[in-house]
């Protein structure tokens, strides 16, 4: 994964920020694209990834606390 080295920690932003956030970034996305300023648009996909692999933590370890640890509780014999 290729994290943005210019982005400082993402532990303080609650996940809402985090999701509004990456809505507008994805809509400079959509606006660079059509400019065709490849460099720009490869910042703006680094920092999406940034802020995406962040939110996918949270969910992660938001998930592992509600459902436990489930490895061989599933008897499938």
């Amino acid at each position: 994964m290729i994290t943005h080295p210019l982005i400082g920690d993402l532990s303080s932003k609650t996940m809402e920020e985090l999701e509004e956030t990456i809505q507008k970034l994805n809509k400079n996305l959509t606006y660079v694209s059509r400019t065709r300023n490849q460099p720009l648009i490869n910042q703006l996909l680094m920092t999406i990834e940034t802020y995406r692999s962040e939110f996918k933590r949270r969910q992660d370890e938001i998930w592992n606390k509600k459902s436990g640890n489930i490895q061989g509780k599933i008897d499938i014999s």
